[in-house]
């Protein structure tokens, strides 16, 4: 494949999301394809999902919750799950409290501060903000870029619009058992609160109807459509790429395996595979332990051919400085879409 195939193969994209096991060079590969895509002419987010945050690292530029404009086209965000969640609770507190009698105040922030703390709260506010920021693309973007797992976030995030479908079903069906909204409280929390159920209630939609009832069922319903137009663009093929990151070593090689087996299970195909940091032919040391990593390396080689015989793949050498700013990005990126 040439440079320009390449590029239009893999930056022709509206949605990238680069994944593979910690460690081995994720981060600074989304960041190069990024940088890659802005100096095609390709206005770029670049967005990292990973707690420990890397990007500013790489870029060497401070990047937070907010977008940060890093260069003409390149835009970067750092989302912070727990800040998210709180946001998330916080707007949630706000519709509800529209839609019941003041009395029941104290009961909505009670049921809410439980789901705060809540396992999946934060999982679901993380997840929520990939679905929105998915949406971007095409519209303020031309291509947003996810450092991410594929194998976490978003393997969830398929399989949400289904578990929501169940959820809001059963939450309609107790709502026609019952006209109180106090009741309506009880079933998101009532004793096993999850931060799942708080990631359908949005309180940034308007709705027609000045019934509770029917804004509710509004908001149930513009939730599942959000997510069902996140797992669409996942299943799109020719829009969104998921770009597989390994390592030359057994522990990357089973991770990486697992995911591809877990995304194919969801009929999700890996658009290519980016072998990272193999020994350069011209590395000029010498001696037994040089002599024995390379031999180990050759068999991990083979078994990444054997165990990913279709996927297209580009091998990136290890570098002997540290990888940060856009001039060592613009390097890499040009070692990531060559033939």
């Amino acid at each position: 494949m040439t440079t320009s195939a390449a590029a239009d193969g893999l930056l022709g994209r509206r949605i990238v999301f680069v994944g593979g096991k910690g460690g081995v060079g994720k981060t600074t590969t989304a960041a190069a394809l990024a940088l890659a895509a802005t100096e095609r002419g390709r206005s770029c987010l670049v967005v990292s999902t990973d707690p420990a945050h890397s990007l500013r690292d790489v870029f060497d530029h401070s990047i937070g919750d907010t977008e940060t404009v890093l260069a003409p086209g390149l835009t970067a965000l750092e989302i912070d799950p727990d800040r998210a969640a709180d946001a998330h609770i916080a707007s949630v507190k706000q519709r509800m409290k529209s839609l019941v009698h003041p009395r029941l105040y104290d009961e909505v922030d009670r049921q809410l501060d439980l789901a705060a703390h809540a396992p999946g709260a934060t999982e679901a506010a993380l997840i929520e903000r990939v679905a929105e920021l998915m949406a971007l693309a095409g519209s303020r973007f031309d291509l947003v870029v996810f450092d991410t797992a594929p194998s976490g976030h978003t393997v969830r995030l398929l399989s949400l619009p289904e578990v929501m479908g169940a959820w809001m079903d059963g939450l309609l069906r107790h709502r026609e058992r019952s006209s109180r909204l106090g009741s309506m409280l009880g079933h998101l929390g009532g004793g096993g609160v999850r931060g799942d159920d708080l990631s359908m209630i949005d309180a940034r939609e308007d709705h027609p109807s000045d019934s509770p009832e029917a804004r509710i069922t509004e908001v149930l319903k513009a939730r599942r459509r959000k997510f069902l137009v996140a797992r669409e663009l996942l299943l799109d093929a020719a829009g969104t790429a998921f770009l597989l990151v390994v390592n030359p070593d057994r522990l990357s090689i089973l991770e990486s395996r697992r995911v591809v087996e877990t995304l194919a299970r969801f009929d999700i195909p890996i658009a290519a595979l980016i072998v990272n940091r193999v020994l350069p032919d011209e590395a000029d040391a010498s001696g037994a332990f040089v002599e024995a990593r390379r031999a180990r390396e050759r068999a991990y080689l083979r078994e990444i051919d054997s165990v990913f015989p279709t996927l297209p793949r580009t091998l990136v050498p290890l570098r002997p400085d540290d990888v940060h700013g856009l001039d060592a990005l613009r390097d890499i990126g040009a070692q990531l879409l060559a033939a």
